[in-house]
């Protein structure tokens, strides 16, 4: 198979004006914020969904899982759709869910319907890998790596956002109305797609694969449930070690089924190419980075001054020292652009992983005040920026363009599994070392900073994958 970066000229979105492009890509940053946003908004009920649902703890912690899992799992095979069927639909379908998911949330006071909506919220997330993938194909050349960055950081802003937002919400209304909130941005970002977002013909060729997502789909959820519920049920429990075991040895099934197969899901052959299996095992490291930030600091900020470290801040409080990080993601975005435009996307990513370790080493040794806290997330965040708008570059300079949504699918999926090993990790060292205060146990200082140092080896490990991939002369000049 030849690989190629050419873009359709005779049908696609520019051909209607530099104008209409940036509002294709308007709406395309919309609608990723916005599925971005579900996925944290129930963290500020999170320690109160047992009792709002009538079910247990253990039960209620689904509502988290639940969205995650769905999430890694539908970001391959809708970017597959996308290049088989057309994006503009796949795009709508993944607004519609999030509708849907939204609608049935806000109508939810039980356990299963919760479930089920959030479910539908996690598989909305399809949106940002195919809408990556479209805006290659819609954007001017020289904003195409700009429009990429900005649409790779939404899924850093809308988290950063939804924390603060969710929080406040929920202190001056009811937790129903976080979710009419999110059908309504739901709405509008469907409407925006039937009218805004043009209907690009599909370059894939062949049939959809249904073994091969079938396969996937149930070699990651295997997987990616044992890693999430791994420390609340024990590393050792039958269920985690006989999850483990199946996903491993469902998802090597997969990927020989995926060899053979005439029209796979994922062409592996084309995964396999150094620059995309480097970029794409360089994403769990970012994703380990983001994550690890995420769940940390803000743990850190909420903890009792009584231990004599931590900063004794509100859930509001922690997100509003939490947002500026989302902020200066978004404001990355056009430096991120034009990085990849001078220097290329490998030295971009090689940056974005030394300044995301440079954030955790800020915090290793500044941890002292909320607002050294909030410096070292800025720096972090803005490591993560450059790091998720180059990643699709490299993916796309690498692979044949009726692949395209596919192959950011899968890089979609690997900071997918990339966060939920940083979960794991970052709950396994907090509880490894813990001391009690009034009846309740709190992590110690030293695995606050533990988490710090993991977060940071990971990032400079990113770094050094980047620097592996095969250099490529940057696309445009100064």
């Amino acid at each position: 198979m030849t690989t190629t970066s050419t873009r359709p000229d005779a049908s696609d979105a520019r051909a209607t004006g530099h104008g209409r492009s940036l509002a294709v890509i308007a709406v395309l940053c919309f609608g990723g914020l916005v599925t971005a946003l579900t996925q944290t908004m129930v963290i500020p009920i999170q320690g109160q969904l047992g009792v709002l649902l009538d079910t247990s703890e253990a039960n209620a912690s689904w509502v988290v899982t639940a969205t995650l899992v769905a999430a890694a799992v539908v970001m391959p095979i809708a970017g597959r759709l996308g290049d088989l069927f057309g994006k503009q639909q796949v795009l709508l379908g993944s607004a519609l869910c999030l509708l849907a998911g939204s609608l049935v949330c806000a109508l939810s006071d039980s356990l299963a319907p919760m479930l089920a909506g959030r479910l539908l919220q996690g598989l909305a997330m399809g949106f940002v890998p195919v809408g990556i993938a479209l805006i290659r194909e819609v954007a001017p050349p020289r904003a195409t790596a700009s429009a990429m960055a900005a649409m790779s950081a939404t899924l850093g802003v809308g988290g950063a956002i939804g924390l603060p937002a969710s929080a406040w919400v929920v202190q001056e209304s009811s937790w129903h109305t976080l979710f009419w909130f999110s059908t309504g941005l739901a709405a509008l970002a469907a409407a925006a797609v039937v009218v805004l977002v043009p209907r690009v013909p599909a370059l894939g060729t062949g049939r959809f694969d249904v073994p091969g997502a079938l396969g996937l789909g149930l070699g990651l959820v295997a997987l990616l449930v044992a890693v999430s519920k791994g420390n609340e049920w024990g590393w050792g429990h039958g269920c985690t070690v006989g999850l483990l075991l199946a996903g491993v040895l469902v998802l090597l099934a997969w990927g020989g089924y995926e060899l053979r197969a005439s029209a796979p899901l994922c062409d592996l052959r084309v995964t396999a190419r150094r620059p995309v299996l480097l970029t794409n095992v360089a994403a769990i490291a970012v994703g380990f980075g983001m994550m690890a930030q995420a769940i940390v600091v803000p743990r850190l900020l909420q903890s009792p001054v009584a231990t004599g470290y931590g900063l004794g801040q509100s859930l509001i409080e922690t997100g509003l020292w939490m947002a500026p990080g989302g902020l200066v993601m978004m404001a990355c975005s056009p430096v991120s652009g034009r990085l990849i435009r001078v220097v290329g996307a490998r030295v971009t990513l090689m940056l974005g992983g030394a300044v995301l370790g440079l954030g955790y080493v800020f915090a290793l040794f500044w941890m002292d005040a909320p607002w050294q806290l909030m410096v070292a997330t800025c720096i972090s965040s803005a490591g993560v920026g450059l790091g998720y708008a180059a990643m699709p570059t490299l993916i796309l300079e690498s692979v044949p363009l009726a692949e395209a949504g596919s192959a950011v699918g899968i890089n979609g999926l690997m900071r997918s599994i990339g966060t939920s090993v940083s979960s794991a990790v970052m709950a396994a060292i907090l509880t490894a070392s813990t001391l009690g205060l009034g009846g309740v146990t709190v992590p110690t200082e030293g695995a606050f900073a533990a988490c710090f140092g993991v977060g940071a080896a990971a990032a400079f490990v990113g770094v050094l994958l980047a620097a592996l991939v095969p250099r490529r002369e940057p696309s445009v000049a100064l």
